[in-house]
């Protein structure tokens, strides 16, 4: 019984720092309906000023003061991100936010490493808790207990504040209707630096907290960024006392699996959170969202002829000189053209179903990842030639995507999105654990294109051939009949069920096809680099895609296109600099602020302005 209740307790300490990150996340998501993905980076900014400020204030006083500068500090950090970053943008589609958010990722992680360097620093212990106290003979920390007796009153705080004050009244009603706030004469403004302000402000609170627990170091961000997500969700987006027992629910199990099943740790929370939202599908404590709440991105371009006669010129200008590659060009500089391909391939499969269905994935890294091992597999097992392997990778994947799709496409919004990271980490954890087969971190090598495609050349136009194709097949399914049925389903679900259409039936269609073409792409991937690693099935992946999608234009089936080429050249380029991630996310934030609707839209508007081509072939 006493192991039992110790790994009890450790848990609800670690649910203390956990619970306060989430807690910001979601009344950050609540109100302003960003999917904040810096809000790991504000949980790191707290531990490294925790730290500094306890290095100058000793004693109790100094370390428990620290903890509050910290949260202050990164509150402030906040504010200066929303007003500079996201301020800015909100007229922009509420998702696109997220690439703004991406940038700042990279900017804090690289002024940390400058500030901080890039050794983990340890934690001081907190005077005055150090050591264990024995309960039925086992050691428990006495600063775990003092984490597990500050939760409710913190809890008990966030709940006085936001049902008693005039503060907690206007979040609330924010996060029901944000349009009846503004008609009262509510400065929204004001209301979303407040909040910003609160919930980055938490973070940093929970990341000074868990100092004498760890340290502080640069991968702190991205450790818990999935944990903090994965336990909003579960508790239901905006709802705090969900926040509070889902952190205590993940914490827990976490606790007794690292003791009793090791091997699950790597998904225990997925599982976790696939359970609830199948069963429940907007949290344990969450709201309904409003029909295309999350899902609107606008328009798509014209059929067929997005830039007019000139416009295709160019664009045919633009193939011949990538044909002509070979001849003008480096080996190295053919390798990064198949590459570029392969991603456009990719990022337009996401396009397919995120702008034309509203269907916004963070896990399609699964089916890139997927393709990509179904390939490797039959050919390193079966002895499969690559041709076969062209036509029955993209097939598997497919079947993959009818698997998780039917799970997954009877949710909406950020519930929808975060299903798809859960079966996509379950099958990572598939793919890392199951050694024998797959080679696990070690990943499978010699995978290399038939004899006759060997040669750079060839398989350059190889990949020409099969990634412009699926383009092409892509965009046709955007303007055949199917695809408009699918922007209807998009725009007005109950419009169109009542002319026939059956919505859910024509995304899980089209969720299952966009899987199949990112399928196709990871074949490509496997054979061009004659390796494959967990790591093309890792969240980070799949973010890859979202940002060139979003980067690219969301509203024009050439974003995706643009967005790639543009987000790979950018790393290519700054990745030979020493503090690349700062150069790489200060330029996606000029570009998101100076072309909020993407680099494509934003060329098209530019285009009609200078009569390159014609206004009413602009969205």
């Amino acid at each position: 019984m006493g192991p039992f209740i110790a790994q009890f307790l450790t848990g609800l300490a670690n649910a203390a720092a956990l619970f306060l990150v989430a807690s910001g996340l979601s009344l950050i998501f609540g109100v302003t309906r960003i999917v904040n993905f810096a809000h790991g980076s504000f949980y790191m900014l707290g531990a490294f000023i925790g730290y500094t400020v306890m290095q100058l204030l000793p004693g109790a006083f100094g370390f428990w003061s620290s903890i509050l500068v910290a949260g202050l500090a990164v509150g402030l950090i906040g504010v200066i991100v929303e007003m500079l970053v996201l301020r800015p943008i909100y007229r922009a589609p509420e998702l696109f936010q997220l690439v703004a958010t991406f940038g700042v990722i990279l900017v804090i992680q690289d002024l940390a490493l400058i500030t901080w360097g890039a050794e983990d620093l340890l934690g001081p212990r907190a005077p005055g808790l150090k050591g264990v106290i024995r309960i039925l003979g086992e050691p428990v920390p006495k600063y775990d207990l003092a984490l597990i007796a500050i939760t409710p009153f913190i809890l008990f705080a966030l709940w006085y504040l936001i049902t008693k004050t005039r503060l907690g009244v206007l979040v609330r009603a924010a996060t029901q209707d944000r349009e009846m706030v503004a008609a009262l004469g509510v400065n929204q403004s004001w209301l979303f630096t407040g909040v910003f302000f609160l919930g980055a402000m938490l973070a940093g609170l929970g990341g000074a907290l868990q100092l004498p627990k760890g340290g502080a170091d640069l991968l702190m961000d991205f450790n818990i960024l999935a944990s903090i997500f994965v336990v909003v969700v579960i508790g239901g987006m905006g709802s705090l006392p969900g926040a509070f027992i889902a952190a205590v629910l993940i914490s827990v199990l976490n606790v007794f699996g690292v003791r009793y099943m090791p091997q699950s740790t790597l998904v225990l929370m997925y599982v976790v959170m696939a359970v609830v939202l199948i069963i429940k599908p907007y949290g344990l404590m969450g709201r309904k969202e409003v029909a295309g709440e999350h899902g609107q991105v606008g328009e798509p371009e014209q059929p067929f002829s997005p830039f007019g006669r000139r416009g295709r010129l160019i664009v045919a200008v633009l193939l011949i000189a990538l044909a002509t590659l070979p001849f003008l060009g480096s080996k190295f500089a053919m390798i990064l053209a198949i590459d570029i391909i392969i991603v456009c391939l990719f990022a337009a499969s996401l396009h397919f179903i995120l702008s034309l269905g509203g269907l916004v994935s963070f896990g399609h890294a699964a089916f890139f990842g997927g393709g990509a091992y179904a390939a490797a597999l039959m050919v390193h097992y079966a002895g499969s030639p690559m041709e076969l392997a062209f036509v029955l990778a993209p097939i598997i994947t497919g079947f993959l995507a009818i698997i998780i799709g039917w799970f997954c496409i009877r949710l909406t919004g950020v519930y929808f999105a975060m299903l798809t990271l859960a079966f996509s980490q379950l099958l990572w954890s598939l793919v890392f654990q199951w050694g024998e087969v797959t080679g696990g971190d070690d990943g499978m090598v010699s995978i290399w294109p038939s004899p006759w495609a060997s040669d750079t050349t060839v398989f350059f136009y190889l990949t020409m051939i099969i990634g412009f194709g699926g383009i092409l097949v892509l965009r046709h399914a955007a303007h055949s009949p199917f695809g408009y049925a699918l922007r209807a389903s998009r725009d007005s679900a109950g419009r169109a069920e009542a002319t026939g259409i059956n919505t859910k039936r024509v995304q899980f269609v089209a969720f299952t096809f966009a899987g199949a073409m990112a399928g196709l792409a990871g074949t490509l991937f496997v054979f061009s680099k004659g390796s494959i690693f967990p790591t093309e099935l890792e969240i980070g992946k799949s973010f890859d895609a979202l940002i060139m999608v979003f980067l690219g234009g969301v509203k024009t089936l050439a974003g995706p296109l643009v967005g790639a080429s543009a987000l790979s050249l950018m790393q290519d380029y700054l990745t030979r600099f020493e503090y690349w991630r700062l150069a790489l996310g200060l330029l996606i934030i000029a570009v998101v602020i100076i072309a909020p609707e993407g680099i494509a839209g934003t060329s098209q508007k530019l285009a009609a302005r200078w009569g390159i081509i014609r206004r009413d072939e602009v969205q």
